[in-house]
């Protein structure tokens, strides 16, 4: 059988010409970048080399890129490192459809004395930009806004909502994962201060993501030791993944306006498709303004769980907004904070494009979709057959 992978939005496949740039790093050109020796020093030019191309793809300046070990680490060190920086003082504004790198953090920094609002979405899990301006204060130092949702593929206004925080002076960070290889990086047309990055988004290497930190902006550094990236991250830098995350980006920025033109006449074709084929199905997220390769659904009556299972017994690898654990479902945040309700909720369906996915792939998925959905809706109690 072969499989049809439809969960690029979970991690996409290693870029090969991406590979072939890593591998020296991996053996022959093995140097610490710290070193002074020549071994050493050639490492340390693949570092500049690499920062410089990630700021470029930015907009940004080299000096103005950490390298960390992911989306998850650099969403911590901005608002950690922010908060800390304030002396766990103040108040922070970020979304209720964060990914859980925000949100576990947020609710972290309330422990340790910083107010947090969670500014709602609506029905399409757009944020609008007049609630974040409406719930500054006095003492609010951070806004932290996704800038396109990795559940349902919202794009959020980050500009807009940037250029009045930039305007009073309050630090602004977008978490990007998501964004990346789809949506431009330029962080000066964005008016963000911070934003976050993971290569295996985008066709990099795992384990490898950046922060971009604007000159000026102070935060405390989360994590000791070394001097490593300018004084902000400890460790000696992971120099293949670092490598890697840099030929990804600047591949990535080369082919984002074609392949994402090509990716929405798939996403479009295969939304109508689903709409068409499949009797119930309830689109979830903004219809046009969403990522181009971002398909969600939710299907009332089933388990989005078992959907998934079914699916991928049939060759399909897609993912659900729902988890199953010690026997009970917990609905996706997401969908709760657009208005959703449980049972809605717990039959999601994410199916997100990639570079391998053609028409023909979509075409044959509709059909498979649509004899699967009627026959778990034919079933009994699914929810509680997919949790025993």
């Amino acid at each position: 059988m072969q499989r049809v992978y439809l969960d690029h939005a979970a991690t996409t496949p290693l870029d090969p010409e991406v590979f072939l740039a890593m591998k020296p790093y991996f053996s022959d050109e093995f140097g610490n970048p710290s070193s002074i020796h020549e071994t050493g020093h050639r490492a340390y030019l693949a570092l500049t080399r690499a920062r410089e191309k990630v700021a470029r793809a930015l907009s940004s300046r080299p000096n103005e890129i950490i390298f960390t070990s992911g989306g998850t680490e650099s969403d911590n060190l901005a608002l950690k490192g922010a908060a800390e920086a304030h002396g766990f003082k103040g108040h922070i504004i970020t979304t209720a459809v964060e990914h859980h790198a925000i949100l576990h953090t947020a609710r972290y920094l309330e422990t340790r004395g910083v107010a947090v609002t969670y500014v709602p979405a609506d029905e399409k899990g757009r944020v609008e930009p007049r609630s974040i301006i409406d719930a500054l204060r006095d003492d609010t130092f951070l806004v932290s806004v996704m800038y396109a949702n990795n559940e349902i593929g919202t794009i959020q206004p980050i500009d807009e909502i940037g250029k009045e925080l930039q305007r009073r002076k309050v630090l602004f960070h977008t978490d990007a994962v998501q964004a990346a290889g789809s949506l431009s990086l330029d962080v000066r047309s964005l008016h963000v201060d911070m934003l976050s990055l993971s290569a295996h988004k985008f066709y990099g290497p795992k384990g490898i993501g950046a922060l971009y930190l604007k000159n000026g902006v102070v935060i405390e550094p989360q994590q000791l030791g070394g001097g490593q990236e300018l004084k902000r991250r400890a460790s000696t830098e992971n120099v293949p993944g670092i490598v890697g995350l840099a030929a990804a980006i600047e591949a990535a920025e080369l082919k984002r306006k074609k392949e994402s033109e090509r990716l929405i006449a798939l996403r479009d074709h295969l939304i109508r498709a689903v709409e068409e084929r499949v009797e119930g199905s309830l689109l979830t997220g903004d219809r046009v303004d969403r990522l181009p390769n971002n398909v969600s659904f939710c299907f009332p009556g089933i388990e989005g769980e078992a959907l998934v299972m079914r699916l991928s017994e049939q060759g399909f690898d897609t993912s659900s907004g729902s988890a199953c654990t010690s026997g009970n479902l917990d609905p996706s945040h997401v969908l709760q904070a657009i208005g959703l309700d449980r049972d809605v909720s717990l039959g999601s369906l994410r199916v997100s494009l990639g570079t391998s996915t053609t028409e023909k792939d979509m075409d044959r998925f509709v059909g498979v979709l649509s004899r699967e959905v009627a026959k778990l809706k034919t079933m009994g109690n699914v929810i509680d057959v997919a949790c025993r």
